[in-house]
């Protein structure tokens, strides 16, 4: 393939798409994407960092339950991301290989993520962006993806959005579970866990093994004649546990731990030879509730800390291994105030500092920020609600930093329609790669005088429920401009602020519940993403999103569900790295899944990826597998 020329001025593109979508969302509302719930949910908490309504949130959220991801049979957090809106998930590789967030055509180091409150952003990272590709989904309750800028509350890494997960909570009568599953690609997986509640004391602990040995991840164009193409090989362990104690109804301690060792063997850029990565990840987390003035006053104090390391080998060069660690401790207080009727005030503050180690180049670096910020959260007649935050942050690299959002939305009376808005701005701090990673035998320096990335970024929209929420239907804007990107040099030694940015596009979508045995639903993402300056487009940003889906209840003992995803062509660099960049083809991949239950205790499940045997690659060089079978059984008890 040959490269497009710099892609035009987006204006009249965004227009056209904006009024293909107001006209084809209502007419094709049919689907429930394994992103999101059945029902629109009723609460979110991302959005203000405090329980809201969801008609009074204006901005997007799209929210994963625990019952999404078991219906869809998505065993990785990869997976449940495929369709959400706004979103573009590449993984490079089969299971367990680097997975990079694309939201809203920002950059991957763009997006905060969230396990229970502790940030997953790697401190060892070349950009600090955060990697998914270790977990698993047994474990997790719910997952908020909020979209657009969002650091006047959560600080850096914030310009994209938000990726919020909850793992599960113990409660009601002790119950145990497991689930065993194998099938294409040489998978084998098993899940065990007991969860429970018991006076004061709430406990849930799992156990997740997630195994695929022969995953084909290499293009055949790559393979010398005569050459054999090497497999993925991936075997993740995950132990996971949340305990909580309520002292009385005022005070309550909770403690939430989560390990994963990981084997991923792989073909690197040169698919003639083999590289091995063993990443672990250690996340934990203490946090303390003190409730007081008949609830108009809650605290939360809280201390996490993160662990996350990777051993590299290429065994074609040297079996000795390359160790990138990275840490992070974090204190944290937050403070949630309804003092007058309607509004609700949010303050806290945070301190956190990053660690770097890295042997083989002798770095061993570190930086510390601190943060406070302040939200306010106004309801006005049950009509019109505003959220408004502002937050400072002091860096000790690059001095202070302050960020805030406004978003307002209104609920006409008779229509029920909603109109939302918000306004905000976002920051990337620099990595502490970028910052000190010095490599002499590459002739490469950090640069400590570099700047964060910053933005600001708008979106405007509606919602229409009809016929009492049985059919909903929206479509949002959204407009980002970045500047002060991080980027090489022109002598190719260091790092400096140079580069800008702009993304724009709308988000669009239908739900219908035809029945109470029958949800469907509709997304659609238009996104233009291109350097502010070239004008040429920014790799890896499909302009054309949509997925359509299905979830079917036909009695109490079964349930299908289907998916349809396409992904339109963006640009990107060839695998190999040294060929001119390409414009990637699209593709179309149907996804079903079902499930019978046999017993009351005894559930057995299947799905079918890639039910049409659709050859693609994402990213260009990397291969998606073709079809695959799943079979397993899963037994609780009462």
């Amino acid at each position: 393939m040959q490269s497009r020329p710099a892609a035009p001025r987006p204006c009249s593109a965004v227009s056209r798409a904006l009024l293909a979508s107001t006209i084809l969302v209502p007419a094709l509302s049919l689907t429930t994407p394994a992103a999101a719930q059945d029902v629109l949910p009723e609460i979110v908490v991302s959005a203000t960092a405090t329980e809201t309504p969801r008609e009074q949130v204006a901005s997007s959220v799209t929210v994963i339950t625990a019952d999404d991801i078991q219906r869809e049979q998505r065993r990785t957090v990869t997976e449940a991301l495929s369709t959400v809106p706004g979103l573009n998930v590449v993984q490079s590789g089969g299971p367990g290989s680097t997975t990079s967030i694309f939201m809203r055509g920002t950059a991957s180091n763009h997006v905060k993520v969230l396990v229970d409150g502790i940030d997953i952003g790697d401190p060892s990272g070349t950009n600090g962006a955060p990697d998914i590709s270790q977990l698993l989904t047994s474990d997790i309750a719910r997952i908020e993806v909020l979209r657009g800028p969002q650091s006047g509350l959560y600080g850096s890494d914030a310009i994209g959005g938000v990726i919020s997960i909850t793992t599960k909570k113990g409660d009601g009568a002790p119950k145990v579970r497991a689930s065993v599953e194998g099938g294409s690609f040489g998978t084998f997986n098993q899940t065990a866990g007991f969860s429970g509640a018991q006076n004061n004391f709430n406990y849930s602990v799992n156990v997740a093994h997630l195994q695929a040995t022969s995953t084909p991840s290499v293009p055949w164009r790559y393979v010398p004649p005569g050459g054999q193409r090497i497999n993925e090989y991936y075997d993740n362990k995950t132990i996971s546990a949340r305990l909580g104690y309520d002292f009385d109804e005022n005070f309550s301690v909770s403690w939430i731990s989560r390990y994963s060792d990981s084997d991923y063997r792989f073909p690197p850029s040169n698919p003639t030879v083999q590289e091995s990565s063993a990443p672990k990840q250690f996340l934990t987390r203490g946090e303390a509730v003190w409730t007081a003035f008949d609830g108009r006053l809650k605290n939360y104090f809280g201390i996490d800390y993160t662990d996350l390391s990777r051993w590299f080998t290429n065994y074609s060069y040297s079996d000795v291994p390359s160790n990138y660690k990275g840490q992070r401790v974090k204190y944290d207080w937050r403070s949630v105030v309804q003092a007058l009727p309607g509004q609700t005030l949010v303050i806290g503050a945070d301190k956190q500092t990053d660690y770097f180690q890295n042997d083989n180049n002798k770095i061993d670096v570190s930086n510390g920020n601190k943060g406070a910020y302040a939200e306010l959260q106004s309801t006005f007649a049950e009509r019109f609600f505003v959220v408004s935050n502002i937050r400072h942050d002091e860096n000790d690299a690059f001095g202070g930093h302050d960020t805030f959002r406004i978003a307002p939305a209104v609920l006409l009376p008779n229509t029920e329609t909603k109109l939302k808005a918000s306004y905000g701005t976002g920051f990337k701090a620099p990595s502490l790669d970028q910052l000190y990673g010095n490599y002499p035998l590459f002739n490469f320096f950090g640069n400590p005088n570099l700047r964060p990335e910053e933005s600001k970024g708008w979106d405007a929209g509606f919602e229409q429920p009809i016929a009492g929420d049985q059919l909903r239907f929206g479509v949002t804007y959204f407009h980002n401009d970045i500047k002060n990107l991080i980027a090489t040099d022109p002598s190719f030694t260091t790092l400096i602020n140079v580069n800008q940015a702009r993304t724009r596009g709308i988000e669009a979508f239908g739900s219908w519940t035809v029945t109470s045995q029958l949800k469907l639903r509709a997304d659609y993402t238009y996104t233009e993403a291109f350097d502010s300056i070239t004008e040429k487009q920014l790799s890896r940003r499909p302009r054309n999103k949509a997925s359509l889906s299905a979830s079917w209840t036909p009695t109490d003992q079964w349930r299908v569900s289907g998916t349809v995803l396409y992904v339109g062509e963006w640009f990107d660099q060839d695998r190999v790295g040294f060929a001119a960049p390409v414009w990637a083809p699209g593709y179309t991949v149907v996804n079903i899944a079902a499930e019978y239950k046999a017993t009351e205790q005894m559930t057995i499940f299947g799905r079918v990826d890639n039910l049409f045997d659709k050859h693609y690659e994402n990213p260009y060089g990397y291969l998606k597998t073709g079809i695959g079978a799943f079979a397993g059984i899963r037994v609780s008890s009462l």
